[in-house]
C-alpha cells in the first residue's frame, strides 16, 4: 500500500504522507492541480537546540511527540505520564476516491497501545474545502485526561513571515475587518463564552509576508482555515524561526474545556476546514461561498430566505394583537412575504426581567391564543413567524421556580445574571428534552413557519459540579443546541429557522448547516450595518445575511441616509424591515414597495451568484457587486456614498466592476449605456444615483448580438 495520497479537491491538491519511521503523517504540498507532490523530507539544515518533532509539518501533533513546538493535543495519564508518542497503523489505513471526493483515515497507536488517534481528512469534488477531524479512543483501562483535544495542524508553505487577516468586534459592531503582520511568534483568537461570539470569528485568511528567511511563494497563494464549530474555540496562527511552513492550530478552548476519557470512551472533535487559491484573499472568499452553497444550504429559494418584516423596533414588549393585525396588513401591502413578533408575545413578557422560560402566549395579549395572528396573517398572504430564546431562563419565570437545578452554577457560588437571565444546562439529558418537546408543541399549536432563535447572553460558571465530564459543558451544550436544531430541519422542514444570539454571537459554518438564515448584527443603522456586512461577506455568504430596513440612526455613524440607501444596504442580503410601518407616510410605503419588488426581481442574482466589493466601506463610492449565476448572468451592483448633494461632486463617481464575463456586452438597465468587462475595468461606469441621492442599484444585462 501507498503511504502517499493525494486528496483532490474541485481545483486543488492537498497530499499527505507517512514519515519514514510511521511517527506521524505529514503535509507533502497543497496547492492547484497538476503540481508535483513529492514525499516531503527534512532539508538538510542546522536545526540545533530543538528535535526533528519540531521542525516537521505534522498533520497532528502531540506532548511527548513534539518536545518544544506548540501542539494540538495534550495527554494526561496521572502519576506525571503526560503525552504520547506515535505509531501509525499501516494496516488499518483506509482511503477511499470516488468522483463525489476522496476520504482518508490514518490510525495511530501510542507507546502504551491504551491511545488510538485517528486523522480523518475528506474532499469534494463540488467545492475547494478539505474537511480534518480527529477521533481518540480510550483502549485501556485508566482513565485520561485530554487538556487539549484541537482539532486540526494546518501546514501552510508561506514561510517565516505572514500576513493575516481575520474578522473582530463586539456587540453591534461585528465582524470588522482586522489583520495582523506575524514574524517570529504566535497569533490567537478565539472565545470562551460557550458560543462563537461576538469578538471573533472562527476563520483566517494566510498569505505570505517577504522576509530574507522565507522562500519565494507563488504570486497569490492564500490559505483559508476555518473552525466548523460553534461553541467555546480556539485558533491560533504561529511561525517559527526554522522551516517553511507557518502553522494554524484550531479546536475547541482549552481554556475552559478538559475531556475525560473513561475506559471505552471516544472523543470525536469538531471538523476544521482549510482552502487553497491561486488568487489570493479574494479567491479565498470565492472557495468559502461555493463550499458553503454547494454544501451547507439547503436551498436559497425565496420559500426558505423570505423578505420579512419583524414588528421589534415597532412594539418592543409592548405586544397587542390588534397592533400586529395593524402592522402585517401595512406589511402585506408593501410586499413582504413573512411576519413575524419578536419577544413580548409570551406569558409574563413585559420587560426583560420575567417570562423567559415560559413559552405560552399571555393571554392577556393574545386571548384567543396565537391562531387567531397567525390565521389573519396567512390571510394576507404572509407566513407567520415567532422569536424565541430556548437556551436562557429569567429568575423570574415558572420554568426556573420548578427546575431552578436546571441552569450553570459552580456550586454554592452566587449566580450571574446577564440581560436579566440565566443558562439552561443543554447538558442535562432532561433539560434537551425539554427544549425539543417546548418547541414542538409551539410549532404544532398554531400555522408557525419561521422561528427566530436567539440566545441574549454568554454562558458564565459554565460546568456541572460533582460531574467528572462538567469540564465538557461547552461540547455537551454545542452539540445538544445542534440536537435541536437538526429536530427542528427534520420534523418541520417547512419552518425558516434564523440563527441570532444577541447579533452575531453564534455565527459560523456548523450553524449555517443547520439554519437558513442569520441574524449579523442588533446594529441596523444602515451605515453602522454596511461596515458589518462588508466583513461579513468575506467569510460568509449574501443569502444567509439577514438584515432589515429601519429607521435607527446606528450607534457610530449617524449621518442620517435616505430610504433608499436603507433599502440598498438591506438588499445586499436577506431583505427584511424593522421599522414603524404606521409611522411611515403614504409616499414612504409606496416607495418601499417599489424596492421590495425589485429586491425580488434581483433576488436571484443575489442569493445565487459570486459577490464581490470594490473600495473602502468608509469611502464614497464602495460597492457591492453580484455576479449572477449561468441561468441569470446579470450582473447587480450596489454602490454607496457618504452624501446626498451631488452638486457638490468634482468629478462623477464611478465604479469598475470585476465580475462581468469576457466577450459579453452588457446594458446598464434604466440608463441604456453598454460596457464589457474591459471597458469596465479601464473606464468604469458613472454612477447617475437614480435609486437615491446617496445609493444606486445597479443592473447590467447581457445584451442580445443585433
Amino acid at each position: 500500500m501507498s503511504l502517499q495520497w493525494v486528496l483532490r479537491t474541485r481545483n486543488t491538491d492537498y497530499g499527505v504522507s507517512v514519515l519514514p519511521d510511521g511517527s506521524g503523517v505529514v503535509l507533502d504540498g497543497w496547492g492547484v492541480h497538476g503540481g508535483v507532490l513529492e514525499n516531503w523530507s527534512e532539508p538538510e539544515r542546522e536545526c540545533g537546540f530543538t528535535t526533528a518533532a519540531d521542525v516537521t509539518p505534522l498533520e497532528y501533533a502531540s506532548d511527548g511527540q513534539r518536545h518544544g513546538a506548540f501542539s494540538e493535543l495534550l495527554v494526561r495519564r496521572g502519576a506525571g505520564h503526560n503525552g504520547a508518542a506515535w505509531t501509525v497503523k499501516s494496516d488499518e489505513i483506509q482511503f477511499e476516491t470516488k468522483g463525489a471526493g476522496d476520504r482518508l483515515l490514518v490510525p495511530l497507536v501510542d507507546e502504551t497501545a491504551d491511545l488510538r488517534l485517528e486523522l480523518n481528512f475528506a474532499t469534494s469534488s463540488r467545492h475547494d474545502v478539505v474537511r480534518r477531524s480527529i477521533r481518540l479512543v480510550n483502549e485501556g483501562s485508566t482513565d485520561i485526561e485530554l487538556p487539549r483535544a484541537f482539532s486540526a495542524g494546518w501546514n501552510l508553505p508561506l514561510g517565516q513571515r505572514v500576513h493575516v487577516d481575520y474578522l473582530a468586534g463586539s456587540w453591534a459592531r461585528e465582524f470588522q475587518r482586522r489583520s495582523v503582520d506575524l514574524g517570529w511568534g504566535a497569533f490567537s483568537i478565539g472565545s470562551r463564552q460557550g458560543v462563537t461570539g461576538l469578538q471573533f470569528s472562527p476563520v483566517v485568511t494566510v498569505t505570505a509576508l517577504p522576509g530574507e528567511d522565507s522562500p519565494a511563494v507563488p504570486e497569490g497563494s492564500a490559505y483559508g482555515i476555518a473552525l466548523d464549530w460553534s461553541g467555546s474555540w480556539r485558533l491560533q496562527v504561529e511561525c517559527g524561526s526554522v522551516g517553511r511552513h507557518a502553522r494554524v492550530s484550531c479546536g475547541v478552548d482549552d481554556d475552559t474545556t478538559t475531556v475525560l476519557l473513561e475506559p471505552g470512551q471516544a472523543f470525536s472533535s469538531p471538523d476544521s476546514l482549510g482552502v487553497f487559491s491561486d488568487e489570493g484573499p479574494e479567491g479565498v472568499t470565492r472557495a468559502w461561498h461555493e463550499f458553503q452553497r454547494e454544501e451547507l444550504a439547503r436551498d436559497a429559494s425565496p420559500q426558505t430566505r423570505p423578505v420579512v418584516y419583524n414588528s421589534w423596533m415597532a412594539t418592543l414588549f409592548d405586544v397587542d394583537v390588534a397592533h400586529q393585525k395593524q402592522l402585517a396588513e401595512v406589511a402585506a401591502s408593501i410586499g413582504v412575504e413573512a411576519f413575524v413578533v419578536d419577544d413580548g408575545w409570551f406569558v409574563g413578557r413585559t420587560s426583560d426581567r420575567a417570562g423567559l422560560g415560559d413559552w405560552t402566549p399571555d393571554p392577556a395579549k393574545f386571548p384567543q391564543g396565537l391562531g387567531e395572528l397567525a390565521e389573519h396573517v396567512a390571510g394576507l398572504g404572509m407566513r407567520f413567524g415567532l422569536w424565541i430564546e430556548p437556551e436562557c431562563v429569567n429568575p423570574d419565570s415558572d420554568l426556573y421556580r420548578a427546575h431552578p437545578d436546571w441552569v450553570y452554577r459552580a456550586g454554592d457560588r452566587p449566580l450571574e445574571t446577564v440581560r436579566n437571565q440565566y443558562v439552561l444546562d443543554l447538558g442535562r439529558d432532561e433539560v434537551v428534552d425539554w427544549v425539543e418537546d417546548t418547541l414542538r408543541r409551539l410549532l404544532q399549536s398554531a400555522p408557525i413557519s419561521y422561528l427566530k432563535w436567539d440566545m441574549n447572553r454568554p454562558v458564565s460558571d459554565g460546568g456541572r459540579p460533582g460531574d467528572p465530564h462538567g469540564r465538557e459543558w461547552s461540547l455537551q451544550h454545542t452539540r445538544n443546541y445542534y440536537r435541536v436544531m437538526e429536530m427542528l430541519r427534520r420534523e418541520f422542514p417547512h419552518v425558516t429557522l434564523e440563527a441570532c444570539a444577541s447579533g452575531g454571537g453564534r455565527i459560523d459554518n456548523a450553524v449555517l448547516a443547520r439554519s437558513d438564515v442569520v441574524w449579523t448584527s442588533d446594529e441596523v443603522g444602515a451605515r453602522d450595518r454596511l461596515v458589518i456586512q462588508d466583513g461579513f461577506l468575506t467569510a460568509y455568504p449574501s443569502w444567509v445575511m439577514s438584515s432589515w430596513v429601519s429607521d435607527d440612526a446606528g450607534h457610530r455613524d449617524r449621518l442620517t441616509p435616505s430610504l433608499g440607501y436603507r433599502f440598498a444596504v438591506a438588499m445586499c442580503g436577506v431583505l427584511g424591515i424593522g421599522s414603524d410601518l404606521l409611522a411611515w407616510s403614504d409616499d414612504e410605503r409606496a416607495a418601499a414597495s417599489r424596492m421590495v419588488d425589485a429586491y425580488k426581481a434581483l433576488r436571484s442574482v443575489i442569493h445565487y451568484g459570486d459577490v464581490r466589493t470594490h473600495g473602502d466601506v468608509d469611502a464614497n463610492g464602495y460597492c457591492v457587486e453580484y455576479r449572477g449565476p449561468d441561468d441569470d448572468p446579470r450582473n447587480v451592483l450596489f454602490v454607496f456614498d457618504r452624501d446626498r448633494d451631488r452638486t457638490r461632486d468634482r468629478d462623477r463617481v464611478r465604479v469598475y466592476p470585476s465580475g462581468l464575463r469576457d466577450g459579453v456586452t452588457y446594458m446598464v438597465e434604466g440608463i441604456g449605456d453598454v460596457v464589457t468587462a474591459a471597458s469596465a475595468r479601464t473606464q468604469g461606469i458613472a454612477v447617475p444615483f437614480a435609486w437615491a441621492p446617496d445609493a444606486d442599484v445597479l443592473v447590467l444585462s447581457p445584451r442580445e448580438a443585433p
